[in-house]
């Protein structure tokens, strides 16, 4: 367990825990919530319910379908491939295959900046694994509205089991640390293009060409570090527009298409997140 790897053995799990594993070549990953004997609850996206997109993220939206690790039918689950919502599979089909890895809570900035991905950690603290499971079996039985790869995936089904947290502002990309390093490395990659070539041009205007090189490894590093403090300022541990939301505030799936249904009625589990180590 560290900042290089979060890896984990089956027998050091413990109920309540929240666990991952990488897919499509650590693109993205799967995420879900040990709830113990050997079973996982988690969000999914059946593969007869795709974006539709005809491009790779119609792969990565059902990826956390869960599937056997071989081409037979689960004894355990059965064909799970197409089930659409919050389900419970075994800890096999749930990982489909790939290792284990642990989400971790509560992590500090520092190591939230040397986490090179996103996805991993956050700096929010975990509620006690009762409410944990208290919400995740709630959301086996009641849903979490519709499974959207950008606002209400997978890894933001797991970070509210852990949490009860619900990003209010309408304009949220959601919880999910996957897409906030996606969102992130995207505009690092944009901005940093943008200058390079600004640089560049002016550069080879007075014949600085070492110059030029020297320029491109400060923009990497600019880049680099534009990509971790966006991902930090995201975090839903950092972020002053979340709130404590009750599972069962959470039947109508309406609330997760809009969360700002859900965090509108008035309640005293509002909550602003501050002074986090």
């Amino acid at each position: 367990m560290g900042v290089l790897s979060n890896k984990i053995e089956r027998d050091q799990l413990k109920p309540g825990d929240h666990i991952y594993s990488w897919r499509h070549f650590y693109l993205n990953a799967g995420h879900g919530i040990y709830v113990g004997e050997g079973k996982v609850i988690h969000f999914t996206q059946g593969e007869g319910h795709k974006i539709g997109t005809g491009t790779v993220l119609d792969r990565i939206n059902s990826s956390s379908s869960p599937s056997p690790p071989i081409s037979t039918e689960c004894e355990i689950c059965g064909d799970q491939s197409r089930l659409d919502g919050v389900i419970s599979s075994c800890i096999d089909c749930f990982l489909s295959g790939g290792n284990l890895y642990l989400f971790e809570y509560g992590v500090s900035r520092a190591f939230h900046l040397a986490s090179a991905r996103g996805g991993t950690c956050t700096l929010a603290k975990s509620d006690p694994p009762e409410d944990v499971l208290h919400r995740a079996f709630y959301l086996l039985q009641n849903g979490f509205g519709g499974y959207n790869l950008f606002k209400n995936n997978c890894e933001d089904f797991a970070i509210y089991c852990k949490t009860g947290l619900l990003v209010e502002t309408a304009i949220s990309v959601g919880r999910s640390g996957q897409e906030v390093a996606f969102q992130a490395a995207k505009s690092a990659v944009m901005s940093s293009t943008l200058t390079f070539l600004t640089t560049r041009v002016r550069r080879l205007a007075v014949g600085g060409l070492a110059v030029t090189g020297l320029a491109v490894g400060g923009l990497a590093a600019v880049s680099y570090g534009s990509y971790c403090i966006s991902r930090l300022v995201s975090d839903i541990g950092v972020r002053h527009d979340v709130v404590k939301v009750p599972a069962d505030r959470l039947v109508d799936q309406s609330h997760l298409c809009d969360p700002q249904a859900a965090v509108d009625i008035p309640t005293p589990s509002r909550i602003v997140i501050a002074e986090i180590d």
